[in-house]
């Protein structure tokens, strides 16, 4: 006689916080991608079940790395083996660093499919394409970005070099990151978070949320301090930090994002100050996140970054 399975309480019991399926890559050493993105939220007390895109042995900044790379169709065995046992119920999809079409694509699928299960599902997509005006993937997943995610996406956190190459703006000031923003919803997410901007040497956030299709939204920047090093990670904690602090303040973005950066230039202080104190010089090199040790300004940030809301 076969025993009924029990049942999985993150459904059967559901939370405040959510169920967020995360497809990103994974480093058996460091923080980068789901090692980066899947302890804050679980800190922020959502369930999450990573799929690991890739997994390295390390991040690709190191001298070397080994390991192996998930392909669409082994995305996909997963996502069945999900569905097989009714475990698809998901409040959120959160994606990264995506390195192929064919991949890409298939996470175009697991939407689809992820919204036939729960038509509510949030989908947080931080396009990872490049920085500072260097392309990190091929040409054709650009497009890909452009034409196919970019529609379905809740919320969007490029930086300003992605969210240039999604909208085709140049961005050189305020008003050109706020009009990339609109550009954005137009196609298709309410939020959008450019989540740093350049202007005169000065880092700046500007966020923007369109509560209604047709509304005119609600924007506004947060300044940024520059922190002199290269950290990795970042971004990836970044849009996990958004993903869980907008689903607690839904009609606040604003709010959200200085929960998010407040974190995240804790982390990022902290990360300094660990590696000084190991006599290193933080500026000689790409710094792995001080994660662990910086999980009290994860759960309870001190808003130290405030937004200023644009008329």
């Amino acid at each position: 006689m076969s025993r009924a399975a029990p049942p999985i309480l993150s459904l059967a019991l559901p939370s405040e916080t959510g169920r967020v399926l995360s497809i990103q890559s994974h480093t058996v050493q460091g923080y980068v991608g789901n090692k980066s993105a899947v302890f804050p939220l679980q800190l922020l007390g959502y369930d999450v079940d990573p799929i690991n895109s890739v997994q390295f042995s390390n991040h690709t900044g190191y001298p070397t790395f080994k390991g192996q790379v998930l392909n669409g169709q082994q995305l996909w065995e997963l996502i069945e083996g999900l569905e097989a046992n009714d475990l698809l119920y998901y409040t959120h999809l959160l994606t990264g660093y995506i390195g192929s079409v064919s991949f890409l694509n298939t996470v175009l699928r697991v939407v689809d499919k992820l919204r036939s299960v729960n038509p509510k599902l949030t989908y947080v997509c931080d396009p990872v394409m490049g920085d500072e005006g260097k392309l990190y993937i091929p040409q054709e997943l650009v497009t890909v970005y452009r034409e196919k995610v970019v529609p379905v996406a809740s919320m969007l956190t490029p930086n300003q070099f992605e969210a240039e190459l999604l909208t085709g703006y140049r961005i050189v000031s305020e008003g050109d990151g706020r009009e990339a923003c609109n550009k954005l919803h137009d196609a298709g997410p309410s939020k959008v978070v450019i989540t740093s901007i350049s202007i005169n040497g000065d880092l700046r956030l500007i966020g923007s949320h369109q509560k209604e299709k047709g509304q005119v939204p609600e924007q506004f920047k947060i300044l940024i301090p520059k922190i002199p090093a290269y950290f990795t990670g970042t971004g990836d904690l970044m849009t996990a930090l958004l993903l869980g602090w907008s689903n607690k303040h839904p009609d606040n973005l604003d709010k959200a994002a200085e929960l998010a950066v407040s974190s995240l230039q804790a982390v990022l202080q902290r990360t300094v100050n660990d590696y000084r104190s190991a006599e290193f010089d933080p500026q000689s090199s790409s710094l792995e996140i001080r994660l662990i040790q910086s999980q009290d300004d994860i759960r309870n940030p001190q808003v130290n970054f405030k937004a200023e809301r644009f008329d």
